[in-house]
C-alpha cells in the first residue's frame, strides 16, 4: 500500500484484532510501536519489509496467542535484537519469520529458548549473521518442525533425526562442514526439499538418501563431495508403494567434485521435468536413456568430462526448453533429431570435440529457438543453400570456430531480434553486407575476429549502447570508425587501420573500458582526449607508428590496469605522472625512442607485475628501490635500454620474478649472491596459467581482457610467448660488462629454464652444482673468461636443449656423455684447451691409452695362446696315459676291457657283411617289398 509516516495507538481499540500484516510498506526506518505487544488477541503479526528498523522491542514476548510472527527486514533497514528471551512467552508460535534481522550479537542459547516454543513449525532466519556451533541433536521440541530455512549465515549446525521436516535449506554457510553421510539422517522421512549447496561438505552421498521417499528438489552444489551418484540412488528403490521416484521433479547437483558414470538408472525418473548435473566430474558417455524422460523440460550436464557422441535420443524429449551439454569431451556429430526439440529456448554443445555437417534439418522445428552456442568445436559446418530462412528468431547466436564462409551468412538479414552475434573465426572473407548495419543497432556483444573480413567500415559505426565490439584479426583498412553511441570495449587490434586516432575519441565514448588498436598503421599522436575516458582499465596501441611523447592526461585513467605503448616512435621522458596509476598492472614501452631514467614515482606501483621498457634511450642506474617497491613483478625486462652502474642486490627482494632480462646495457661489477633469493625461480612450474588482464565478467561471452607476452631470448632465437608465459622462468644478463666468478647462488634457482650470462668478463669455473638445473632448456655462457674442465655433472641435464660454452678458457677433455652427447662442435668452438669428442682434437692421454691397450692386449693374446696349446697336450696325454695304468694295474679289469672291446668289433664285422649281401640283392632283383 506505500504507506508511510507514523502508525496511531488508536489500533488498541481494535479489542479482537487477530490478524495484522503491515508488510511491504515504506515507513522510512521508523521504530516498531511497543503498543503492539498489547494487542493480546493477536494471532497473526507480518511486518516483514516494511521499513522498520532498530531494536526489537521485547514487550512482542506478550503476545501468547501469536501463532505467526514475520520480522524479516530488508538490507540498508536493520531490524535487530541482542537476545530471545523475549519469546518465551509466545507459547502459541506455529511460524517464526526473521530473515536479514542482524542477530550477530544473540547468545548461543537461542537454541535453548526456541526450544520452549512447543508449537514451533517453521523456522526461518536466513542471511542474519548467525555464527557459532549450533546443535539441534538433543533438542526435543525441534522433532515438530517442518521447515528449516538457516542459510547465509556462518554456523556450523548438528541436526539430529527430524522425523517431521519437509523443507531444509541451509545454503551458503561458509563454515558448515562435515562429512556428507553424516549429516543427511535416515529419519528424515518426509523431507520434500531438501537444499545443501555452497557449503563445505565431502564425502560421497550415503545410500540412506534413497529412504528419502517424499524428495521433489535436490541441492548439493558447490561442496566437495565425491563418490558416484548410482550408489546413492540404488537405494530409493526401497521406498514403499512404487518409488519415491515419480515425485521427484528437480534433482540439481551443479558445482560438486563428484565423479563416476552417468548411469542407465536415469531412464527410471520418467517424471523428472529438471536435472541439473553441471560443474561436476562425471564421465564415460551420455546415456541413451536419458530419451525415456518424456516429462523432462531441463537438462544441464554441462562442464563435466563426458564422452563419446550426443544421444540421437535427446530427440525425442519433446518438451525439453533448454540442454547445456558444454565443456566436455563429447565427439561426432550433432544429431539430425535436435530439429523436432520444438519447445527448446537454449541448446548449448560448445567447447566440446563436435564435428560434421549441419543442415537446415538439425533447425527444422525449433521454431522458439532464443539462445544457440555452438562455438569452439572442432569442425562443424553448416551447409545450406543461400535462401535459407531459419525458423527461430535468435537473440543469442554463437558460432565461432564453425565454418560459415566463404561469405557473409545472408540468412542472418531474418533475425530481427539478435543481440549478440559471435561469429569468430569462422572462415568468412568478404565484406561485412550493408544490410548488416540495420542489424547491429541492437547488438550489445559483436565478435568478428580472427576472419578475413576486408573493406572499410562505415564511420560512424551503429552498434547498441555499451556493446562489446571485436574485429580483431581480419583485413579492414581505412579510418578507425567511431560508434555512434558510448560502448563498453572497442578491439580493433592487428587489422590495416591506418591514419591517426581521432582527436574527439574521449568524448565520443566516455565509457570505454577497454581500447585496443595494436597491430595497425596508425600514425600521428596519442590524443590528449584518451584522457577523458576515465574508466579505461585497458589502453593497448603497441605496433603501430605513433609519435610524439606520453600524454600526460592519461593518468586521468585511474582505474588503469594495462597501458601497452610498445613498439612505436614514442619520444622525451617517461612521465613522472604516471606513478599515480597505483591499480596498473602490466606496463609495455619497449622499442620506443624514450629517454631519461626510471620516475622515482614508480615506487608508487605496487600493483606492477609486468614493466617492459627495453629497446628504448634511457639512462642512470638501476635503482635500488626496485626490489621493495615492486613486490609482486614477475617480468622485469630492461634490455638495451642503456642502464649502468652495478646490478643492486635488492633485486633479490623479487619474491614472484620469473622473467628478468637486464642485457645488453652497461652494467658493471660482479653478480651478486643474493640473486639465488629470487624464490619464484627456485620453484618447478608444472602447471599453465594464462597471464590475463582486465574484467573477466563481461556478458555471455567471458570478460574483456588483455592477454599478457613476451619476446624472450633463448636458443639463441627471439621467441615470443603468450600462453605459456607462466612457465618461462629465465635469467639473461649477457651482452654487459659483469665481471667477477661464476654466481654460483644462481645453481639454487631450480626452476631455471634459461641462463644467458654470455659476453660478458666472468671468470672462474662452472660449479659441479650447475647439475641442480634440472629444468634447464638453454644455457650460454660463450665470451667470457671461465676456465678449467667443463663440470662432468652436466650430463645429467635431460632438458638442456641449446648449449654454448665457446670462446671461453676451458680445457680438458669434453665430458661426452649423457646429454652433452647431442651438441656438436660449435658449443664448445673458441677453447683452445679443450679435446675430445665432439672437437677434431684428440686428448693427449686418449693416443697413450690406446698404445697402452694394443700392447697389452697383444702380450695378453700371446699368453693364453701358449696355456692352449698346453692344457691340449695335458689332456691329451692324460687321455692315453691314464687307462693304460689302470689295466696294467688290474687284470681282472684288463681282461674285462678287451673282451667288450672284442664284442664291438664282432658286431661290428657281422653289420658290415649283412649290409653287402643287401646290397648285392638289390642289384640282382630290384628294392625288397
Amino acid at each position: 500500500m506505500n504507506l508511510s509516516g507514523e502508525i496511531s495507538s488508536s489500533l488498541l481499540k481494535l479489542k479482537s484484532l487477530k490478524h495484522l500484516d503491515l508488510s511491504f510498506n515504506t515507513f522510512e526506518s521508523i521504530l516498531i510501536p511497543e503498543f503492539f505487544g498489547s494487542l493480546k488477541n493477536l494471532q497473526y503479526l507480518n511486518i516483514s519489509n516494511a521499513g522498520f528498523s532498530g531494536v526489537i522491542p521485547p514487550n512482542l514476548g506478550n503476545l501468547s496467542r501469536l501463532q505467526y510472527l514475520d520480522l524479516s527486514s530488508q538490507y540498508g533497514n536493520g531490524l535487530s535484537t541482542d537476545n530471545f528471551e523475549w519469546m518465551i512467552g509466545l507459547i502459541s508460535l506455529k511460524h517464526l519469520k526473521m530473515n536479514q534481522v542482524d542477530l550477530s550479537f544473540v547468545r548461543s542459547n537461542w537454541v535453548d529458548v526456541l526450544n520452549k516454543l512447543p508449537f514451533l513449525t517453521e523456522l526461518h532466519l536466513s542471511d542474519c549473521r548467525l555464527s557459532g556451533s549450533v546443535s539441534l541433536a538433543s533438542v526435543v521440541n525441534f522433532t515438530m518442525l517442518s521447515v528449516i530455512s538457516m542459510s547465509l549465515n556462518s554456523i556450523p549446525l548438528g541436526l539430529n533425526q527430524l522425523p517431521n521436516l519437509q523443507y531444509l535449506n541451509l545454503y551458503g554457510n561458509g563454515n558448515l562442514t562435515g562429512n556428507c553421510s553424516q549429516q543427511l539422517r535416515e529419519g528424515w522421512k518426509k523431507i520434500e526439499v531438501l537444499i545443501l549447496a555452497s557449503n563445505n561438505f565431502h564425502g560421497s552421498i550415503p545410500d540412506s538418501i534413497g529412504s528419502f521417499c517424499n524428495l521433489k528438489y535436490l541441492d548439493l552444489g558447490h561442496n566437495n563431495l565425491t563418490g558416484s551418484l548410482p550408489q546413492f540412488l540404488e537405494g530409493m528403490e526401497n521406498c514403499s508403494s512404487k518409488s519415491y521416484l515419480p515425485y521427484l521433479t528437480n534433482l540439481i547437483l551443479p558445482n560438486n567434485q563428484l565423479v563416476g558414470k552417468l548411469a542407465e538408472w536415469l531412464g527410471l525418473l520418467e517424471n523428472l521435468v529438471e536435472l541439473d548435473l553441471s560443474y561436476n566430474k562425471f564421465e564415460g558417455l551420455i546415456p541413451a536413456s536419458l530419451g525415456a524422460l518424456s516429462n523432462l523440460e531441463s537438462l544441464k550436464l554441462n562442464n563435466n568430462s563426458l564422452q563419446g557422441p550426443i544421444p540421437a535420443t535427446l530427440g525425442s524429449l519433446q518438451h525439453l526448453t533448454d540442454m547445456w551439454l558444454g565443456t566436455n569431451q563429447l565427439n561426432g556429430t550433432l544429431p539430425d533429431s535436435f530439429g523436432q526439440l520444438s519447445e527448446l529456448l537454449y541448446l548449448e554443445v560448445s567447447f566440446n570435440s563436435l564435428t560434421g555437417i549441419l543442415s537446415a534439418e538439425h533447425f527444422s522445428k525449433l521454431s522458439k529457438l532464443k539462445h544457440l552456442y555452438m562455438q569452439s568445436n572442432s569442425g562443424f559446418n553448416l551447409n545450406v543453400n543461400s535462401s535459407w530462412v531459419p525458423p527461430f528468431q535468435i537473440r543469442d547466436l554463437a558460432f565461432g570456430s564453425c565454418s560459415l564462409g566463404p561469405y557473409f551468412p545472408a540468412w542472418l538479414q531474418s533475425q530481427k531480434e539478435l543481440v549478440s552475434l559471435d561469429f569468430s573465426n569462422t572462415s568468412i572473407s568478404s565484406p561485412i553486407p550493408n544490410w548488416f548495419w540495420n542489424l547491429s543497432s541492437n547488438l550489445d556483444f559483436l565478435n568478428l575476429s580472427l576472419n578475413h573480413l576486408h573493406g572499410q567500415l562505415p564511420n560512424p559505426l551503429n552498434v547498441s549502447q555499451y556493446a562489446l565490439i571485436d574485429f580483431s584479426s581480419n583485413l579492414f583498412e581505412g579510418p578507425i570508425p567511431l560508434p555512434t553511441k558510448t560502448i563498453e570495449s572497442l578491439y580493433f587490434s592487428n587489422n590495416n587501420f591506418s591514419g591517426p586516432i581521432p582527436p574527439s575519441i574521449g568524448e565520443s565514448i566516455p565509457s570505454l573500458r577497454v581500447l585496443s588498436l595494436s597491430g595497425n598503421q596508425i600514425t600521428g599522436v596519442i590524443p590528449a582526449s584518451v584522457g577523458d575516458i576515465r574508466g579505461l582499465d585497458i589502453i593497448d596501441l603497441s605496433w603501430n607508428s605513433l609519435t610524439g611523447s606520453i600524454p600526460l592526461t592519461i593518468i586521468n585513467c585511474s582505474s588503469l590496469r594495462v597501458l601497452d605503448l610498445g613498439n612505436n616512435d614514442l619520444s622525451g621522458r617517461i612521465p613522472e605522472q604516471l606513478g599515480q596509476l597505483k591499480w596498473l598492472q602490466s606496463l609495455h614501452m619497449e622499442n620506443n625512442n624514450l629517454s631519461g631514467g626510471l620516475p622515482l614515482s614508480f615506487q608508487n606501483l605496487s600493483s606492477l607485475e609486468t614493466l617492459d621498457l627495453s629497446y628504448n634511450r634511457l639512462s642512470g642506474n638501476i635503482p635500488t628501490w626496485i626490489g621493495a617497491a615492486f613486490m609482486g613483478l614477475k617480468i622485469l625486462n630492461l634490455r638495451s635500454t642503456g642502464f649502468s652502474g652495478s646490478l643492486p642486490s635488492e633485486l633479490s627482494y623479487l619474491r614472484s620474478l620469473h622473467v628478468l632480462d637486464l642485457s645488453q646495457n652497461n652494467l658493471t661489477g660482479s653478480t651478486p649472491p643474493t640473486l639465488g633469493g629470487l624464490k619464484a625461480m627456485a620453484q618447478e612450474k608444472n602447471i599453465n596459467q594464462f597471464v590475463l588482464y582486465g574484467s573477466f565478467q563481461g556478458r555471455r561471452y567471458g570478460g574483456q581482457y588483455y592477454e599478457e607476452s613476451l619476446v624472450v631470448n633463448m636458443k639463441g632465437q627471439r621467441l615470443e610467448y603468450t600462453r605459456t608465459l607462466s612457465l618461462v622462468t629465465s635469467i639473461d644478463l649477457s651482452g654487459n660488462n659483469l665481471s667477477g666468478e661464476f654466481p654460483e647462488a644462481i645453481t639454487e634457482l631450480f626452476g631455471l629454464v634459461a641462463l644467458n650470462l654470455s659476453r660478458n668478463h666472468i671468470t672462474g669455473q662452472i660449479p659441479e652444482s650447475i647439475s641442480r638445473l634440472k629444468e634447464l632448456l638453454s644455457l650460454d655462457l660463450s665470451s667470457n673468461k671461465l676456465f678449467g674442465t667443463i663440470p662432468s655433472s652436466m650430463a645429467s641435464l635431460s632438458f638442456l636443449g641449446s648449449l654454448n660454452l665457446s670462446n671461453n678458457n676451458f680445457s680438458g677433455k669434453i665430458p661426452f656423455t649423457g646429454q652433452m652427447t647431442t651438441f656438436d662442435e660449435l658449443a664448445f668452438d673458441g677453447n683452445s684447451g679443450l679435446c675430445g669428442a665432439p672437437l677434431v682434437e684428440k686428448c693427449q692421454d686418449e693416443d697413450s691409452d690406446k698404445e697402452h691397450s694394443t700392447g697389452t692386449d697383444e702380450n695378453d693374446n700371446h699368453f693364453i695362446d701358449r696355456w692352449f696349446y698346453l692344457s691340449v697336450g695335458l689332456g691329451f696325454a692324460a687321455g692315453i696315459l691314464v687307462p693304460y695304468f689302470v689295466l696294467v694295474s688290474r687284470k681282472s679289469w684288463c681282461d674285462a676291457y678287451w673282451n667288450i672291446v672284442d664284442e664291438i668289433i664282432d658286431k661290428t664285422f657281422w653289420l658290415r657283411r649283412r649290409r653287402r649281401r643287401a646290397a648285392t640283392y638289390t642289384r640282382s632283383h630290384g628294392r625288397p617289398q
